[in-house]
């Protein structure tokens, strides 16, 4: 009899609590969280960059010309000084990867040595100098790899025009009897060539705006040519220098208006919350 009372009084407990439930509103969810990727704010962005660096040029190939007397004669060795160079140049940022610029460098004079054979020398040679200074402008395109640690490496290519500009060559011949013969050439000669270059380097975003870079460059400039009148008597004749390459190790600075820095956002989550 016990027993049977006490499952009676089990069951209408069981009935209560499930009508006290269906009284209650169910819960409302206002905000299901996702974890979204990460996105690429601040990517482009117009900018402007200067540049300072330093040149190691290749040896060209010296020889003297004279167009007159269709003569030329090759010098036996050839060396060209290094220099310095600075620049300037504004550009695009099209996105995280890609970007293109327009610069002008001037690169400060270098003095290019040649020997040419000589009969009435001393070791049959003379020593011909000119000093050669170089503008360029370039259009240059880059593909920016990666960033890691706001570190991005890139490469990149250039097309353009250098001026070359050759002046103060001098003639130096030791003569056999002692002393030497010094000749003097006024004047310079300069002349726009075709350009071309090929680059690696980094950069390092210090801010979303403000970057510092440092590559290096690899550069064809063209030939230059003294003033005319270099052998006695042959009034077209001149020291021509071709094969101008230049090796640049450059630094320079980048500033991009509107931030350019490719950095990650994430859009915050919105809060779980229940009325009852």
């Amino acid at each position: 009899m016990f027993l049977k009372r006490l499952s009676l009084a089990g069951a209408a407990a069981v009935m209560s609590t499930a009508a006290l439930a269906a009284d209650l509103p169910a819960p409302i969810i206002e905000h299901v969280p996702e974890i979204p990727a990460p996105v690429a704010v601040g990517g482009g962005g117009l900018y402007l960059r200067g540049d300072i660096g330093y040149k190691i040029y290749g040896e060209p190939s010296g020889s003297f010309n004279d167009y007159g007397l269709s003569r030329d004669l090759r010098f036996e060795r050839e060396s060209l000084d290094d220099a310095w160079m600075i620049g300037v140049g504004v550009g695009y940022k099209f996105n995280k990867y890609f970007r293109t610029d327009v610069t002008v460098d001037y690169e400060t004079p270098a003095q290019v040595t040649g020997y040419a054979v000589c009969g009435g020398c001393v070791d049959g040679f003379s020593k011909e100098t000119s000093d050669i200074d170089v503008w360029t402008v370039m259009l240059n395109g880059y593909i920016d790899l990666t960033t890691w640690n706001n570190i991005t490496p890139y490469v990149g290519a250039g097309i353009g025009a250098a001026w070359v500009n050759t002046s103060d060559t001098v003639s130096v011949n030791p003569l056999h009897g002692g002393g030497t013969q010094t000749t003097e050439f006024d004047g310079s000669h300069s002349e726009w060539n075709f350009a071309w270059a090929l680059m690696a380097g980094a950069s390092y975003a210090v801010t979303n705006n403000f970057s510092i870079d440092a590559g290096y460059r690899y550069k064809d400039l063209g030939t230059a040519k003294t003033v005319k009148n270099i052998t006695p008597n042959s009034p077209n004749s001149r020291i021509e220098y071709t094969d101008l390459i230049a090796h640049e190790f450059r630094l320079g600075a980048r500033y991009t208006f509107g931030g350019g820095a490719a950095t990650p956002a994430y859009y915050p989550s919105g809060p779980i919350s229940s009325n009852f």
